[in-house]
């Protein structure tokens, strides 16, 4: 019976990624904080951090994530990685 389960389970498929972020377009604000997102307005930022990772190796991680509400109260966090480039985890 184990050998069974293993074996569907493998049928399925390998491992993959959940949630890739995806490019999104973001307007900042005058402190560089995010203002628009997607088009709609940000009405309140609920967190930002800074995640600086990997530093010791030749392709550090470099990014300032932000949760944010919309106008709509939909919630998502947007981060900026260096050359101002924006995207979203959904």
């Amino acid at each position: 019976m184990k050998s069974a389960r293993r074996k569907s389970r493998g049928a399925v498929g390998g491992l993959r990624r959940l949630a890739e972020p995806e490019p999104i377009e973001v307007g900042v604000d005058g402190a560089g904080s995010p203002g628009q997102v997607a088009g709609r307005e940000v009405i309140a930022i609920r967190e930002s951090w800074l995640v600086e990772d990997r530093w010791w190796t030749s392709d550090p991680i470099r990014r300032h994530y932000w949760e944010v509400v919309d106008e709509r109260g939909a919630v998502c966090v947007v981060f900026r990685e260096p050359g101002n480039r924006w995207l979203v985890h959904r």
